[in-house]
């Protein structure tokens, strides 16, 4: 009787206990689906763990992408500090055990077993046993659930294999679905990129604007020369946007991950240059409390951009010299060989052929420097690049300054007709100049006269001639014969007059836009304004 009694308990027993873990694990299911945050949520239903089913110290270890260990992504009762401890290598401890298997790890007694490494800190007093049970999917294992049973728990260890497998699967298949929701966001974000890039790469390459021939060139070189480690020599006037392009060469080549160092040399004297070039050491000279890295040194597996090359001194044009052939060098007060493993970006807007001849620049500097010479136009020279920076600036100071405003037809027509003597920098600063100083609305040519360096509108765009009107009742002059009346000039007449000297100069020089617009006492941007308003073709 007392038998049939304890089997009914049993029974009994055995029905509560699945009917509550039943309801656990709905519980976990239903907090998961209902919301955002994964990682939250994960954590709250391991906290639902420990209060229903009596496991201590639940944690959930992601493998890594490369597959060699386990990093802690969720966990309950850890500080900071155990948390910093808990990486397992596969295979290594219980839970690494569990990963490189595929197959639940069960330790009875924790304090007696060496797979119990215990890295995360002194153990909860009522923990006794650890189980860890790796979740799997259809490519294999992607992490691990584990858990510490208390000694008042009243499940075996079938029973917590069996919840952590549930619960694990749970986790497992939330991950899942947050993972592919990322990924499908990021491929979304990068097509929504690359559609953006691909409109604007008929204007922009990188964070250069332009579409003239001659940039476009450069462009195409800079798509080739870029990966390699080849020393790249940048030169053109100031303003060009030297900077722009080395920035543009490290962000195309294998270094971009690396440090990108940049240093003007026409800055810095020459005794504080040698220090920031190559470093020096404690005691080096007075000033100098500390050793100290140069940009050599900083730039280590990267990329140094030095500006104004063509500014420093003999001396340190032979220590720049050694480093390009020998990829080593001494800090300043030091007599340690540094190695290093730096790409060389230089520019400079010298004319250094001349300074060669000259005596003032290494001729053997020159030609390492010069291995792959990129020379940018000035902005005279890209005329159909003018108007795109000028509406990119525009817009960019139009925000930054909270106003409203647009370039009028005629007012559009003067700044594309100015040569920027400065190039990008002035046109940069004048189209703040104006978004500053002109009102909110149409910008006219008349507002140009306080932004521009001189009044341009006179200079560039004289006033319309007055016509000539010849009377009909004027006398006719005695003795003179076949006398004819002066013709009527008239903006269209000069116009066509204007056209036919464009054309004609043209044939003289047999279309070289450059020698023409001498002749007529254009600039090359004037006369190519010129044939593109009357639609000339030659």
């Amino acid at each position: 009787m007392a038998n049939n009694i304890n089997k009914q308990d049993c029974k009994s027993c055995s029905l509560t206990f699945a009917y509550n873990e039943i309801s656990l694990m709905y519980d976990i299911a239903v907090m998961l689906s209902s919301t955002t945050d994964v990682h939250e949520s994960i954590e709250k239903g391991m906290r639902m763990l420990k209060r229903n089913a009596y496991l201590d110290r639940c944690t959930l270890f992601m493998l890594s992408d490369d597959k060699t260990q386990l990093e802690l992504y969720a966990s309950i009762d850890l500080t900071a500090q155990q948390k910093k401890m808990a990486v397992y290598r596969l295979g290594e401890g219980a839970t690494g055990l569990a990963a490189k298997s595929a197959e639940p790890v069960v330790i009875e007694n924790i304090h007696n077993n060496i797979n119990y490494i215990n890295k995360m800190g002194t153990i909860n007093i009522n923990s006794i046993s650890y189980v860890a049970v790796p979740i799997i999917q259809d490519d294999g294992v992607i992490a691990v659930i584990s858990a510490n049973t208390c000694k008042s728990s009243a499940m075996d260890f079938d029973d917590v294999v069996r919840m952590l497998t549930i619960v694990g699967s749970l986790f497992g298949g939330t991950l899942a679905t947050q993972r592919k929701f990322a990924k499908e966001k990021e491929e979304l974000t990068e097509l929504k990129t690359y559609y953006k890039d691909q409109a604007l790469s008929e204007y922009k390459f990188e964070s250069i604007i332009g579409k003239s021939s001659k940039m476009r060139v450069i462009f195409s070189m800079l798509e080739t020369v870029a990966p390699s480690d080849a020393t790249i020599l940048i030169r053109g006037e100031t303003g060009t946007g030297k900077e722009l392009i080395a920035t543009a060469v490290h962000n195309l080549s294998k270094r971009s991950n690396a440090p990108f160092i940049k240093l003007n040399c026409a800055a810095i004297s020459e005794t504080l240059l040698e220090s920031e070039l190559f470093g020096h050491e404690k005691g080096a000279f007075t000033d100098a409390k500390e050793a100290r890295k140069g940009r050599f040194e900083l730039a280590d597996g990267g990329t140094l951009f030095l500006d104004e090359i063509g500014d420093i001194t003999p001396s340190l044009q032979v220590k720049l010299l050694r480093i390009l052939q020998e990829q080593e060098f001494e800090r300043v007060g030091g007599n340690k060989t540094i190695k290093t493993n730096v790409r060389l970006v230089a520019a400079t807007n010298r004319n250094l052929e001349e300074m060669v001849r000259n005596g003032t620049f290494r001729e053997d500097l020159f030609y390492r420097l010069n291995v792959i010479p990129v020379n940018l136009p000035p902005l005279r020279e890209r005329y159909e690049d003018v108007k795109l920076l000028v509406e990119h600036y525009l817009q960019k100071f139009m925000q930054e300054h909270r106003k409203e405003m647009s370039l009028s037809k005629t007012a559009l027509e003067i700044l594309l007709d100015y040569p920027w003597p400065g190039n990008i920098r002035e046109l940069q600063n004048t189209m703040e100049r104006i978004v500053l100083i002109c009102p909110n609305g149409i910008i006219e040519p008349d507002m140009l006269n306080h932004v521009l360096p001189f009044n341009y509108q006179k200079l560039y765009m004289p006033p319309e001639p007055a016509p000539v009107y010849i009377s009909q009742t004027a006398p006719v002059a005695p003795n003179h014969e076949n006398t004819q009346p002066t013709p009527r000039l008239t903006k269209a007449s000069l116009l066509d007059m204007e056209k036919e000297s464009i054309i004609q100069a043209l044939i003289e020089h047999r279309g070289i836009q450059t020698k023409a617009a001498t002749q007529l006492g254009m600039t090359a941007r004037q006369i190519g304004y010129k044939i593109q308003k009357y639609g000339i073709e030659f």
